[in-house]
């Protein structure tokens, strides 16, 4: 069926996916009120009690927001806003809570408050480019850093350069994103992100050992950036080395408890081996990390759809899930046809099955085949809902019990094959020591297409998402 060939492919994709750099985060809340005066005052001047207020009310915020309480952290923040219109980081606090809670449009607004009041404001322009490339507006982000540049005083700004060199790099444009990190080398020797962004260029292009090589002087740079560990196992997936791959993923995670991308790629390969249960477990802390990012959610609906065969609530869950992907990418095919599918499991889904299968059947990509396999699913509600039977769920699709008992299946698997070889490295294991910064001879291949982001896509059909051959994923 088109839905499970779709998915089988899209794995391939996946393994080729955005890679790490740790510009990728959202520059973390402001913690002072207001940035430093350009010169000091000429005589100290008594601070006023409304300036006392608003100082404290700043700092009640910040703890707010440290503590994990966005809604009085956010209350806070506005309050000083409303107070002193003039207030840069409290603007820019509020596009930090809005971005942690997945309301994309709030926080790139509130950025864009930021921007117009400071131009070359670099914690603005680094988190709204990110929101960019998030939404896939590659060409946005770069107009964004290139005009950050051209901002007096800002015309090297290491941070501004990495994240153009990103976002070159997502565009397809390897050229240009070779020749920006190499700036940034130029002038910044010792620059951990550059070595990083470098070396993605180059497994963009699939030139793995290249990617390798370079990555080794990141490491030796900062040995405790987890982007690197996971851009590593990235590389080794492509070498078809699944265990030191493995190693690299769970490398990174422990270097950070909140390390998104690494919990991805750890679900991916859980969800490559119908380890559904396990896969759940790393998607969820991916979503809870990244609440915005649909990919996030799409591969969260994926292990939670592969429980539904034992579990009908499981099935629930993921058409809420879908749902959730919908609600930031809307239409999107995959999560479409993926809840119709997901709540045709049980009665109490039925309702929005009907609806999300229509729909599915109505997109200009469903096949012939997937349209009949609809209105046969659609023609079996009909008469359940008739008779009052409950809806079974479909054995052909039943997934292994003891993956989704969380028997660490993926793991034992990746253990067998890792088992004959000798010798083989320790986790977190780095490449050749010593390796040097390639020349600039090597030329990006002309007309390579961007991956980052790529998410599996299995087209509308299949009663259950079957999980790809191959799936780890970097951001």
């Amino acid at each position: 069926m088109a839905f499970r060939r779709t998915l089988a492919a899209a794995t391939l994709a996946l393994t080729a996916a955005c890679a790490t750099t740790s510009q990728v985060k959202p520059v973390p809340v402001a913690t002072t009120e207001a940035p430093a005066p350009v010169a000091p005052a000429p005589a100290p001047v008594a601070e006023t009690k409304k300036e006392r207020d608003m100082r404290e009310t700043f700092a009640q915020a910040v703890a707010a927001f440290d503590a994990g309480d966005y809604a009085k952290a956010e209350e806070g923040f506005r309050e000083v806003v409303e107070k002193a219109p003039q207030s840069l980081n409290a603007q820019f606090n509020l596009g930090v809570i809005a971005e942690r809670q997945g309301r994309i449009a709030d926080a790139q607004a509130a950025y864009e408050k930021v921007r117009f009041l400071e131009p070359g404001h670099v914690p603005t322009l680094l988190n709204l480019g990110r929101l960019y490339r998030v939404q896939e507006k590659y060409e946005d982000a770069i107009a964004l850093y290139e005009a950050g540049l051209k901002v007096k005083g800002r015309e090297h700004e290491a941070s501004l350069l990495n994240n153009l060199t990103v976002a070159y790099r997502l565009a397809g444009k390897h050229e240009l994103a070779e020749a920006t990190a190499r700036r940034v080398l130029a002038r910044h020797p010792d620059d951990a992100e550059a070595y990083k962004n470098l070396a993605l260029v180059y497994y963009d292009q699939g030139k793995y050992r290249l990617a390798e090589l370079v990555l080794a002087n990141a490491r030796k740079l900062d040995e405790k950036d987890p982007g690197i560990y996971n851009n590593l196992g990235m590389i080794y997936l492509k070498l078809e080395d699944r265990p030191r791959a493995l190693a690299q993923f769970q490398k990174a995670v422990s270097l950070d408890e909140r390390f998104a991308p690494g919990y991805l790629n750890l679900g991916a390969m859980a969800l490559a081996w119908r380890d559904y249960a396990g896969a759940e477990r790393s998607f969820s802390k991916a979503v809870e990390l990244e609440p915005g990012s649909s990919e996030a959610w799409l591969y969260y609906a994926y292990a939670l759809d592969g429980q539904k065969g034992v579990d009908a609530k499981k099935g629930l869950a993921a058409g809420e899930a879908f749902e959730k992907v919908l609600s930031l990418r809307a239409e999107q095919p995959e999560a479409l046809c993926g809840a119709g599918w997901a709540y045709a499991v049980e009665r109490a889904g039925w309702d929005k099955a009907e609806g999300f299968l229509q729909r599915c059947k109505d997109l200009g990509s469903t096949s012939a085949q997937d349209k009949q396999m609809i209105d046969s699913k659609l023609q079996g509600i009909a008469a359940m809902r008739k008779s009052g039977q409950p809806e079974s769920a479909p054995e052909e699709n039943a997934p292994n019990p003891a993956a989704v008992g969380g028997s660490g299946s993926m793991l034992d698997k990746v253990s067998d094959e890792a088992a004959p070889q000798e010798g083989a490295p320790a986790e977190g294991a780095a490449p050749t020591e010593g390796a040097v910064t390639p020349s600039g001879d090597a030329t990006p291949a002309e007309g390579a297409a961007p991956v980052d982001g790529a998410a599996a896509s299995p087209e509308q059909g299949g009663p259950a998402a079957e999980p790809p051959a191959e799936t780890p994923r970097a951001e």
